[in-house]
């Protein structure tokens, strides 16, 4: 199983609605050369801006959004997917966008204590 969140905090594998909300989420921003490269080419844009979006979601996002899923690129995942986090407005944006509850999420500040 690939680690995301840890359970106790909120299980975002039952999730994934971030994954899946935006063609414009899943964009390179800080990534060095070395850390793009680590990136399968099957699963970058076209246009090299960041991951590939198809079908609705990241082309890396395996299994179905709200029941379990996983991505296939965990290790090596933009810095995008690194600081979205459990509760944070993105994900707040993202479950709201599918029709998922927001209530009982996590507050952002439990990742920093």
């Amino acid at each position: 199983m690939l680690e995301t969140s840890p359970p106790e905090i909120f299980d975002c594998q039952t999730c994934g609605a971030c994954c899946a909300y935006s063609a414009d989420w899943p964009r390179f921003s800080l990534e060095s050369d070395e850390e793009l490269a680590a990136i399968p080419e099957a699963m970058i844009a076209e246009d090299e801006s960041g991951m590939k979006f198809e079908n609705g979601r990241c082309a890396a996002l395996t299994g179905e959004v709200g029941k379990h899923v996983g991505c296939t690129v965990y290790l090596v995942r933009p810095h995008v997917c690194r600081t979205c986090m459990p509760g944070d407005e993105e994900c707040r944006i993202a479950r709201a966008a599918f029709g998922f509850t927001v209530e009982g999420l996590p507050e952002p500040e439990v990742y920093f204590e």
